[in-house]
């Protein structure tokens, strides 16, 4: 019987040697081993993707602790031994809050400030100058024109409305009156209608002295 003759490799137009069997075989277990590691390698990358989704999704995370605000009151009360007139301390509605409570100087005039933080999430600020000129409030609002007048329980307050500025800032708004020896200035963010709350506050106040 004829010997049985080794295939002739297409790329090669004869039969390959036993060197070059041993060589292909090398690449092709070579090549499997490549691809089988970048299988491995995608499989765990996915797995690990999974377990990071699982956890933002299923892991409780805890709720961070409601924001208590400064008691301005509280803060009223302890600097009113340094004041000439009655500090201003306004009850408002739930969901009114204050971030900043100080008596210090501002343009040389001693001043009580609360910084209000308001339902709507917007800021009002409460100046009270005590025995303060007009320079005071003008200084504070940068010399804006008066733009309004309007009356809020009895109170007549100074309207100057900068909300068409192109950088008004926290003096957006802001109402002016005098009480006593006390200029008191609101200034801020918030709507006409938080700003009527504040200063309706602000009037029951001084009615219930």
């Amino acid at each position: 019987m004829a010997r049985k003759q080794p295939p002739v490799v297409a790329e090669l137009g004869r039969p390959e040697t036993a060197d070059e069997t041993a060589a292909r075989k090398s690449e092709t277990s070579r090549r499997h081993r490549a691809n089988q590691t970048l299988l491995n390698l995608v499989v765990a990358l996915l797995g690990s993707l999974l377990v990071v989704l699982f956890l933002v999704t299923v892991v409780v995370r805890p709720t961070p602790p409601p924001t208590i605000g400064i008691d301005y009151a509280a803060v009223a009360g302890e600097a009113q031994v340094d004041a000439s007139e009655m500090l201003l301390a306004p009850v408002l509605p739930e969901g009114w809050s204050a971030n900043d409570a100080r008596f210090e100087k501002k343009q040389q005039v001693p001043t009580w400030y609360i910084g209000f933080l308001t339902p709507g999430e917007q800021y009002i600020g409460l100046d009270q100058g005590l025995g303060a000129n007009p320079t005071w409030q003008a200084a504070l609002l940068d010399n804006v024109n008066q733009t309004a007048t309007v009356t809020i329980d009895g109170i007549e307050w100074a309207v100057f409305d900068q909300r068409t500025a192109s950088d008004p800032g926290n003096y957006a708004f802001s109402l002016a009156t005098t009480h006593g020896d006390s200029t008191i200035l609101l200034h801020g963010t918030a709507s006409d209608e938080e700003f009527q709350i504040l200063a309706t506050a602000i009037a029951a106040q001084w009615e219930a002295q």
